[in-house]
Formats: structure tokens, sequence, C-alpha cells
């Protein structure tokens, strides 16, 4: 008969939930778990996104995994070797079997009276519903909708006669060979996208509001390369990971701190690829590096297509959609086959579950964040959110250790519910939104959405790395803000332990 209730459930079976995964077999062997994933594959984002030249804009010796060296060629990988990479690594610690596909979740209720929660599934492919219960939640869903990307409601859209695709839903097998193709964006994935298009495409023309950041980067890491021909592979593995790490902390550091100084790097390095009239144009943004993502290109492939002439840039704004294109403020018309709306994402919480606790729907911007990884009010959950700074699986290793050192307090303690709690010292804290300093719009949009940041710990949602490891790590679980409680209903206990013994 298969099990219904587990210690832990894990949603979500891409990077973060293939990682949370592993962190608990190895540090918490006795638990059982099951990982939730709604869709019919392993990979998330990089099983998700399909567009031409889909690629990480972090290295893959940070972004992948502690416990598996990155053995690809290039540092700036693909999305499908990214995604054959974490299919690769649920095989290899025999996470697979324990995921249960096409099981999307759509609610979650706590019982304080039994200390679990019910986890309300749906099941796409035949309709079905179902319900599994668990100890602790780990949530590892990522932060958009796997449904629709955004796009703004752009005037004249029904207008144009070519197809308008927004790279989230991107058609199999789409031909824009010799075609004009308009991409509205630049951020991470416009950047991707447009050096990609171009080399088929008639001419990509990207289109942007505002300049971003943009630094180029070597798509393979020489360093790497050497250490491997003199080390043992996880040493030099784990050495370049250090090294990549604590250059990621030290750029973003100095964009706090020094941000003219950085400006006027990154400002310099564009000059020596394009004209410093474009570089003032289209690549000198007004905000500082890292009040939004600095876009990494990986061997200068955007400046390369701008100075080959397969690729434009144009700053400017959007008076509407037209049957040729689009028309831009001051009336311009830009003639297009396709456009593209790599305009953003929708952000939702915990992959858009509604959240009850005992009985009473949870609104998550009425709570406050803990750590940057549990709600105040809320027990025995746990969301993987990893940094907007470095690499996202650096922060979410440091989330799923957390996690099992909690576990094994609770289980030395003999309690069964863990829910951080405001302290009396707590009550005057001044409120901030949950990502401090960052300001891009899909984060901007939505911040209503999302729990208060304190002013003090462990009411700060950390953006640093260094702090987080000692935090994570070493601080005490007790601490005076999670409050520990034991469920005493010892017929509903005994049965769930006979239930987890079959």
């Amino acid at each position: 008969m298969a099990r219904d209730h587990f210690d832990v459930i894990i949603v979500g079976a891409g990077l973060s939930g293939i990682g949370a995964a592993k962190h608990l077999q190895d540090n918490c062997p006795g638990k059982t778990y099951a990982i939730l994933e709604g869709r019919k594959a392993i990979g998330g984002t990089w099983d998700i996104f399909r567009y031409p030249g889909i690629r990480s804009d972090s290295d893959m010796y940070t972004l992948g995994y502690g416990f598996k060296p990155w053995r690809g060629a290039k540092s700036i990988a693909d999305g499908a070797s990214i995604r054959d990479y974490v299919v690769e690594a649920a095989d290899e610690e025999g996470i697979t079997p324990d995921i249960r596909f096409n099981s999307m979740v759509k609610h979650l209720s706590w019982s304080s009276e039994h200390g679990v929660w019910n986890v309300d599934i749906e099941h796409p492919l035949t309709g079905d519903a179902s319900r599994l219960s668990c100890n602790l939640l780990s949530m590892c869903s990522g932060y958009y909708s796997y449904e629709e990307g955004y796009t703004p409601d752009f005037e004249g859209m029904a207008d144009f006669n070519g197809q308008v695709i927004h790279p989230q839903d991107w058609p199999e097998g789409l031909d824009y060979t010799g075609k004009k193709i308009v991409v509205i964006g630049s951020g991470a994935t416009a950047m991707t996208l447009v050096p990609n298009l171009a080399d088929d495409a008639e001419h990509v023309t990207m289109v942007q509001r505002s300049p971003t950041w943009v630094a180029s980067r070597p798509e393979t890491d020489a360093t790497a390369i050497k250490l491997r021909k003199f080390l043992p592979e996880k040493a030099a593995y784990s050495l370049t990971r250090l090294k990549n790490t604590l250059g990621q902390q030290i750029i973003y550091k100095q964009s706090r701190e020094h941000p003219q100084k950085l400006r006027d790097g990154l400002v310099g390095l564009a000059r020596k690829e394009l004209p410093k009239e474009m570089v003032a144009e289209h690549f000198t943004p007004s905000y500082n590096p890292w009040d939004e993502r600095l876009c990494l290109i990986p061997d200068n492939d955007l400046f390369n297509a701008i100075n080959n002439g397969s690729v434009s840039v144009v700053t400017n704004t959007i008076e509407r959609f037209t049957k040729e294109g689009l028309m831009l403020t001051g009336g311009e018309v830009l003639e297009a086959d396709i456009i593209i709306t790599a305009t953003g994402l929708n952000l939702v919480q915990l992959g858009g579950a509604s959240v009850s606790v005992d009985g009473e729907r949870i609104n998550f911007a009425d709570t406050w964040t803990y750590k940057g990884l549990m709600y105040s009010g809320v027990p025995n959950l746990i969301t993987t959110f990893g940094y907007i700074n470095a690499s996202w699986t650096l922060r979410a290793d440091l989330i799923a250790e957390w996690t099992c050192r909690l576990i094994k307090h609770m289980d030395k303690k003999g309690t069964h519910q863990a829910t951080p709690t405001l302290r009396p010292e707590d009550a005057d804290m001044e409120a901030g939104n949950w990502i401090g300093d960052f300001q891009p719009g899909y984060v901007t949009r939505t911040q209503h959405l999302y729990p208060k940041q304190g002013d003090r710990e462990p009411w700060i949602n950390s953006q640093n790395y260094a702090e987080d490891k000692k935090k994570m790590r070493k601080a005490p679980i007790d601490d005076g803000a999670l409050k520990f409680t034991t469920i005493t209903k010892k017929p509903f206990r005994e049965e769930l332990n006979r239930v987890a013994a079959e």
C-alpha cells in the first residue's frame, strides 16, 4: 500500500528540491520523505524554459551542488546540460524513486492538534485529487508561476500581424530563420536570447525602457581547467567553488560600499567592446550595480552581435503595437515578424498553493520572515529562496543544512512543532521589504505579497553568504524566537508512527 504520511514532504523536483533530498538522506537518514513535482519531469526552471540559448547566469561551480562536481566544459552552461546534471544527481543519489510526478500542490493546512501538515494535491493528467500528510514541509517550488510569464498590457497587441511570444512559452520547433525579430526587455532572458536569435534571424532589435548593467566573462573557467589537471576531481571542484563564491561576495560588497568605482569599471569594460556613445546611451544605467541583478554575457556574445550588425539596441518606451511591429514614443516604428516579450515573471508564494493554519487562511504579507526561510506564526514550513546577488544553490544548500539541524534538534528535545514567534522585544521593529535594495520590476510588482523583513535578527532576510554560513550552521536553533511545542494527542501520534513504520 502506498504510504500517505511522511516525516518530510519536499515540494519541487528542481535544483533545490533534489539538493534538499540529498541533505535529508545524508543528515537525517531515518526520516521518510517524498518529493511532489507538479510537472512530469525533473529540472524545474531548467526543464520549463526551452528558448534558444537558455543558459545559467551564474557559474556552474557555485550553481552546481557541493556534493556533485560539475564536469561540463563550460562554466556558463546551457539549460539542457544543467537539466541533465540535476537528473543525473537524482538518479545517482537514489532520489528519483521518491518523486511523485504530476502532483500539483494546491492547498496546505496545518493542524496544531495533531502536529501535521495536510497536503492537498491535484493530478493534472487525470483530474483526480489526493491528500498526503507530513510533519515538516520543505517548499522548493521556486518563486514564479509555472502557468505563464509576465507580459504588460501593451496597447494594440491584437493588431500585430505577426507572432507574440513570451520566452516561458516558447513554441517547439519555431522557425525564425530570416525573420525580423524585436525583443522587448533587457534582463537576463533578453541578454541570452538576442545573440542566439541573431545567428539565424534577418535582424534582432532589443528594445529597453532603460539600460541594464552588463558584464562579460569567459564561458570557460581557466582556473578550474588547470586545477583539474593537478588535483583530484573533488578537491579541484571545491577550490574553484570557493574562488568563485569569494569573487561573487567581493563584487557585491563593492557594489554596496563603492558603487561609483564599480560603475566606472563596468562602463570601462563595455567601452573596450563598443563605441563610447553607444555605451553611454544603452549600457549605462541610472541605478547602481546590483540594485537590480547584474546581467552576465559569456565571451562578449551580445557585444559581438552588435558589432557585426546582426543586433541593434533601442532605448525608448513603447507607444503601442501596430500591424507592422512596435511604435515607439516619438512615432518610430520597428518592423517585426516576431515580437518576444522578455518582460519578466509572475512571482507567487509557495508555488501558488493556498495555506491555512488551524483553519485560518495565511496572508503572507501579514507575516515576518524568519531568517528568510520561515514565516512568523506558520509552523514547520521552510521555504527555499536563493540569493539575488550570488548563485541560487549556495543559499539553497544552507537552508537544507539548517532544516536538518532543526529536525535533529526537535527529535532530541521530543518536540513536534516549531513556530517562529515575535518576542516582546520585537514589538517595535521597523518593517522593511522582504528583499531590500533590489528593485527589478518582477520584484517590485509583488513585494506586497511577501513577508516583512525586520531590523534585527532573526527577522532579517540576509543576502550575505558569509553571514548566512555562520547563522545557518552555528547559531543555536533554540534562539528564543522559534517556539517549540510538544503534541500530546497520543492516539493520533501513535497512528502516524504506525503508518510510518509500514
